[in-house]
């Protein structure tokens, strides 16, 4: 892995927003001394956009203060509720910030252990986990999946392989079976319910985004190869990074677990008798792929132990913006937690075209999300991971060493938005200015 040119100074700055920099208003709260060359502090800000102080903590390194102001800004400028960003360069955090509330309500402040659900954010994490197998020999790409799991080899799926089910080329996008939220905590239900499923396509022949599915479908074939499963797996690589990252927290955790503020869209909001009577068949698939079961989307049971002590592996993974970016950190050191030559592969367009879900056109890896002109994660284009719904995301870039994680608890449309780019942005034109 090539060095990044920037050398960061360890000196954190005082978090202030563009407004009180230019009126000179002092922070709320006191700053606690330098010490060794760095500090760690805590202000409140007032902020006009929420009528009430800001608490924002965090470091920051002296080249970054752009997007300390960016992050700032979010809340002053943007709508955000409660947030983190986290960036390491060559394995060293040069951006630890939280800020904002975990609750609705602006009552509880947002501190450096809270958890909050990222969404598909988690699919890279899944990623990681399938290809450590491939590399111990106990997975292979192009092996069928019906090989590890036998009950999946039918109606349509028989030739099915692992390389069709990480790249979203498995022709599963939803399941056909009605089902329940007590379904939904249930790992076997799920999976039993997936490998019943009827393709909707060929695998192989179209990509279409695996949204909720995607977690039950490579989560099965992780536990089959690897006899773990998916929370098991993951528990067992981030104890050895110390990364905060779960997927199913279990209950002594959760009170550290932010609210998450979503206003399901329209999708999420039809009733499953429309969902399943619709006559249009990629209507159909779509309804279900998010409302079958009826929270597989989150919606209505986000906030619940339930869903957060859950395996929904491509939905309700729970991390720190500093665990996500620790998680990226790792797989950009040569052949640490991938091989090189199959990371390559993995953040390399496997799957390409329109995809009846999203209604976009999409480009995949295996697992993780190449950066393109309708994903960019900065500049560079090696960079690769994976965005939340909301807007959370997690990435790393090889050409930079540079490893980001930044996560949210109020939810906006789709994965791009006005602060997640913000916080890009200004962190690209800042390596740019001092490399």
């Amino acid at each position: 892995m090539s060095r990044s040119p920037l050398e960061p100074k360890w000196g954190a700055i005082p978090v202030r927003s563009p407004r009180e920099r230019g009126s000179r208003t002092p922070l709320h709260s006191t700053v606690r001394s330098v010490e060794g060359g760095r500090c760690c502090r805590r202000a409140s800000l007032r902020s006009d956009a929420v009528g009430q102080d800001l608490p924002v903590s965090g470091t920051c390194a002296s080249e970054f203060k752009a997007v300390r102001e960016a992050f700032v800004a979010n809340f002053t400028e943007r709508g955000e509720v409660g947030a983190a960003v986290c960036v390491m360069i060559n394995g060293e955090v040069v951006i630890d910030l939280v800020g904002g509330w975990i609750d609705d309500a602006h009552t509880r402040p947002w501190r450096d252990r809270t958890l909050v659900n990222i969404y598909s954010a988690g699919k890279g994490l899944l990623a990681t986990l399938a290809l450590q197998l491939i590399d111990k020999g106990r997975l292979a790409l192009d092996g069928l999946v019906g090989g590890i799991w036998e009950d999946y080899a039918c109606r349509g799926k028989e030739d099915t392989l692992v390389r069709h089910a990480m790249a979203h080329l498995a022709g599963v996008p939803a399941i056909r079976e009605p089902l329940t939220n007590d379904d939904l905590w249930d790992w076997d239900r799920m999976t039993a319910a997936l490998a019943a499923t009827q393709a909707w396509f060929e695998p192989g022949t179209r990509v279409v985004y695996h949204t909720n599915t995607y977690g039950h479908l490579v989560g099965e074939i992780i536990r089959r190869a690897g006899g773990r499963s998916v929370s098991e797996a993951l528990r067992e690589l981030t104890l050895g990074l110390g990364a905060d990252v779960w997927c199913s927290v279990p209950p002594e955790e959760q009170p550290r677990c932010a609210d998450v503020i979503f206003d399901p869209p329209p999708a999420l909001r039809t009733s499953m008798a429309r969902a399943t009577s619709s006559r249009d068949e990629l209507q159909r698939m779509t309804f279900l792929a998010y409302l079958n079961p009826p929270g597989y989307g989150s919606a209505g049971v986000v906030n619940t132990p339930e869903w957060r002590g859950a395996q929904i592996p491509a939905a309700n993974a729970h991390a720190t913006a500093k665990g996500l970016a620790q998680v990226y950190a790792a797989l950009l050191v040569p052949n640490r937690l991938v091989s090189s030559d199959l990371l390559v592969e993995a953040t390399t367009i496997q799957a390409a075209g329109d995809c009846p879900i999203l209604g976009e056109h999409v480009e995949y890896g295996l697992g993780f999300v190449p950066t393109s002109a309708g994903r960019p994660m900065g500049t560079n284009k090696r960079a690769f991971g994976h965005f939340g719904t909301g807007g959370a995301v997690g990435f790393g870039d090889p050409d930079a060493g540079l490893a980001f994680g930044y996560v949210m608890n109020h939810v906006v449309p789709r994965w791009q938005s006005t602060r997640n780019r913000a916080l890009i942005d200004s962190l690209y034109r800042c390596l740019h200015r001092f490399g």
